[in-house]
């Protein structure tokens, strides 16, 4: 026989004490997420701010939490375990829909305040930043807003994780479901030393020897925008990729080792300055690209987003 025994039903202070005993924290995601986004304890702890014992112990009680691996240590690799890749990828959206929280607030108040995290493309950062950003200051001196210069394909995926909140593109590029605010139109110019072309009016794309082209490296989108525009498929395979900036190409055409592509705002930015590099326009259907401001379909701050993006294009005239 078995005495009897009487169950007291928990208050509700009580149950809220369980179910927060076994919910994983916010701090707890956020140290997995940059853990996976880094695949190095150090580098993962500089990125949260904390120290690397105090990241290693957060991610060791998320695992005794859950009650599973989520990350195999070794002294030389760091590797999720599959549960773990799902369970990161649960987290951004945690993380993700955590910051929109703040952003529904936001969104309520003044217009353009607070933090905003945007990400621009190397072509378009140096070029067009130095001019609207003192507008920013001088009109929304509220707002702060905090840059990341990244290659298309890494700002893209940056927007889709939630690290970034809108991205300055450069489009056609896709980038996944996004919402977008065209700003204008930049056209495509071809950059050669002074005497090897016509340096009166625009250069058709059958003028540009295709051996003596230097593009910039996979990543960057003006490549590939250029090469469309100028409709010649042998160009992809012939040109030289090996450029890391608008800058460095510039210097190696200074010095006679080909021709290339510059956008309008790098020429009008005075990129050519101190150099016997001239720039006719491309003469092509389709020579320039549309730079953009893109965001994540939905977000709260839409509102923001839009009222940067006229801040943006008024800048450019």
């Amino acid at each position: 026989m078995f005495d009897s025994v009487t169950i007291y039903p928990l208050d509700n202070r009580e149950r809220r004490s369980v179910a927060q005993t076994y919910l994983p924290t916010l701090k707890q995601l956020q140290y997995l997420v940059a853990l996976n986004d880094a695949g190095h304890f150090g580098r993962a702890a500089e990125a949260c701010f904390v120290t690397q014992s105090t990241l290693s112990a957060g991610i060791r009680e998320l695992e005794t939490l859950i009650g599973v691996v989520l990350v195999e240590r070794t002294r030389r690799v760091v590797r999720f375990t599959p549960l773990g890749e799902r369970i990161v990828e649960k987290a951004r959206r945690v993380l993700r829909e955590a910051d929109e929280l703040g952003d529904l607030a936001r969104a309520a108040g003044r217009p353009l305040s607070g933090e905003m995290r945007m990400s621009v493309i190397p072509t378009i950062a140096p070029f067009l930043l130095p001019r609207i950003l003192p507008r920013l200051r001088l009109q929304y001196p509220d707002l702060k807003l905090y840059l990341r210069e990244e290659t298309s394909g890494q700002a893209c995926e940056a927007l889709s994780h939630g690290r970034t909140d809108c991205v300055l593109l450069a489009l056609p590029f896709s980038c996944g479901d996004v919402e977008s605010a065209p700003l204008f139109d930049d056209r495509l110019f071809v950059a050669f030393r002074e005497g090897e072309m016509d340096p009166n009016g625009a250069i058709h794309p059958n003028a540009i020897d295709e051996t003596r082209l230097l593009m910039l490296e996979d990543g960057h989108c003006l490549k590939d925008h250029a090469l469309a525009a100028c409709n010649r498929p042998e160009m992809r395979a012939e040109a030289t990729m090996l450029g890391t900036s608008l800058h460095t190409m510039v210097q190696m055409v200074d010095n006679g080792l080909g021709v290339t592509m510059l956008p309008e705002m790098a020429v009008d930015a005075g990129i050519l300055e101190h150099t016997s590099v001239k720039a006719r326009p491309l003469d092509s259907a389709n020579a320039s690209r549309n730079i953009a401001l893109v965001w994540r379909k939905a977000s709260p701050r839409e509102r923001d987003f839009r009222l940067l993006a006229d801040v943006l294009a008024a800048a450019r005239t």
